[in-house]
């Protein structure tokens, strides 16, 4: 059993304590491993590379730290084993030359080695990459930029048998570049910036603490370099950071759709490790072992770990700095968790939905004009909800919300789930008429519809002439009961939705916080993206909650 293989069993079997999304990476590498015969699996783990990887490792040592001078393959971690298998291991069964995955992003405590690792791995391809082959990295300052640099240093400077032959440097190390003279591959460590690093030609990067970084521009001018080459691979390593907003929470969710299986991204590899819950951190100690695989294997660090537990407990301004750098999480945070889990909701979706002769809740979210606006239709089926959610989107701004929200709106227009409709604002007059043309389109009748007042009077006017509107408002006391409702029809199975990824996003993005009374609501500023079509389904199945649950016939509970 090779060492990736050891530690990715140990988590699946939660031998080891792992975060989720970490879980359901080990899984996806596990899958591959057992199915390496099956004709039909695009992957396998090339073991001769592998070997050859092993080799390398036993010849590098460790500069400095706890085991100094030992070999860096005695040193490794189990995380370190599964990353570097993965990512430089695992290839196209068609053509063995060139790696499964194009991007790793690693979100991981502070002294976990992050740095460290990805050090190694340029190490490791300086050996392995073709020739002229170039590397970079990029910080959010230079002297971040440079510890990447100063890693790979000590560790070639640390191992006779790799930086010498005969006595001579095999690599020549300057102050800004390091090349390998037998094959001339070259890394170098980029200052910041937010204008320059277009040009490069990167076999492969690394951008660190990305967290730290205003904009995305580094990432993708680095990406944007990468367009012909075979071997790509871009490294995106970091912890939290105070804030949620920036370009590596970005990644961070990316990765969650792909490994929660709402998008498909075959060429990306993560190990997430954040903890799945936030609640009680300065008692409960699983917090601490999710955030820092680390630490499970050296009882050094996790010792010196609770002791920077007790000081962010004992002192209010060391807390900020230890949640976010050794928990991985944003202090903001505190009091938001996921609306509900994604699994749940898809084991709700269903092959079809026969509305033909139903009696239909809708709710509406019309937004801001130049903004996702949704319209949800929802019935009662037996103790089930079953529901239909429509986004609408600015059609001049496809290609721009596609790209910015890393949606492919584009595909959810050809599904029929997402209609584009203005130009660099919504037409308000498309989802008007969508409204009034559900009843024959989709063979039901409407009892009301539910809106906010937010953008939407002058619709709920038009629409009043022939339908209840009603309006909800648009507060936790209100909205609460519904939330906890839809929440638990989804929980347990009494949720049915016909195939709508785009809903799944929707649902995967939604956050909820509490108030002072403890009432539970979707928040729409705190989620993570777009939860229009949430929202509007929310309306929805406020309004049938009144009418069959708490049978209000005037429904005149919302005005």
């Amino acid at each position: 059993m090779i060492k990736a293989e050891k530690y990715a069993k140990a988590v699946i079997s939660k031998e080891i304590p792992a975060p989720k999304y970490v879980k359901l990476q080990c899984q996806k590498f596990l899958e591959i491993l057992k199915n390496k015969e099956n004709k039909n699996n695009k992957y396998f783990v090339d073991l001769n590379l592998l070997e050859r990887l092993e080799k390398a490792l036993k010849v590098l040592i460790m500069p400095r730290g706890l085991k100094a001078g030992e070999t860096i393959y005695e040193c490794s971690c189990g995380y370190q084993w599964l990353f570097y298998t993965s990512v430089l291991c695992m290839v196209h069964k068609d053509n063995p030359q060139k790696r499964k995955y194009e991007t790793a992003i690693l979100e991981i405590g502070r002294k976990n080695f992050k740095t460290f690792t990805i050090a190694t791995v340029f190490v490791l391809l300086f050996l392995l990459e073709p020739k002229f082959s170039k590397m970079f990295s990029v910080s959010p300052d230079g002297s971040l930029s440079r510890e990447v640099k100063t890693a790979i240093e000590e560790i070639l400077k640390s191992s006779p048998l790799v930086y010498l032959k005969d006595g001579t440097p095999r690599f020549k190390i300057l102050r800004d570049y390091i090349k390998f003279k037998l094959n001339e591959n070259q890394y170098f460590p980029l200052n910041y910036s937010t204008s320059r690093m277009d040009g490069k030609l990167p076999n492969v990067f690394l951008a660190d603490e990305v967290g730290a970084l205003p904009i995305s521009y580094a990432i993708e001018a680095m990406r944007s370099g990468q367009l012909n080459i075979l071997n790509k691979l871009g490294c995106i390593i970091s912890t939290k950071y105070p804030t949620a907003n920036n370009p590596f929470e970005d990644e961070v969710k990316y990765a969650k759709q792909v490994l929660d299986g709402v998008l498909e991204d075959e060429t990306l590899f993560a190990l997430l490790y954040e903890p799945d819950k936030i609640e009680d951190w300065s008692t409960d100690d699983l917090i601490l072992k999710q955030a820092n695989p680390v630490a499970l294997e050296i009882p050094e660090i996790w010792e010196d770990l609770l002791k920077k537990r007790a000081k962010a407990i004992a002192m209010e301004n060391a807390r900020e700095n230890f949640l976010t750098k050794h928990c991985n999480i944003i202090c903001s945070s505190q009091g938001i968790e996921t609306f509900v889990d994604i699994k749940n909701v898809q084991n709700c979706r269903v092959n079809k939905i026969d509305w033909q002769g139903r009696e239909v809740y809708l709710g509406v979210d019309l937004s801001i004009s130049n903004d996702n606006t949704a319209v949800a239709m929802v019935s009662e089926d037996n103790g089930k909800i079953l529901a239909e959610s429509i986004c609408f989107i600015p059609e001049g701004r496809l290609e721009e919300k596609s790209q910015f929200e890393k949606v492919d709106y584009k595909l959810f227009v050809k599904t029929k789930k997402c209609i584009a409709c203005g130009n660099k604002t919504i037409d308000y007059g498309t989802v008007e008429d969508f409204v009034f043309g559900i009843e024959k389109k989709y063979g039901v009748a409407i009892r009301a519809i539910g809106f906010d007042r937010f953008n939407a009077m002058s619709s709920a006017q038009k629409w009043s002439k022939e339908y209840r509107t009603v309006e909800i408002r648009q507060h936790s006391d209100t909205l609460h009961p519904t939330s906890k409702l839809l929440y638990g029809k989804i929980v347990n199975g009494e949720f049915e939705y016909e195939k709508n990824t785009l809903l799944e996003i929707n649902f995967e993005n939604a956050r909820c916080t509490y108030d002072t009374n403890m009432n539970r609501y979707v928040h729409k500023k705190k989620s993570s993206g777009k939860v229009d079509m949430v929202v509007a389904l929310i309306n929805a199945v406020y309004l049938l909650q009144q009418d069959i649950i708490f049978e209000d016939p005037n429904l005149t509970y919302a005005i």
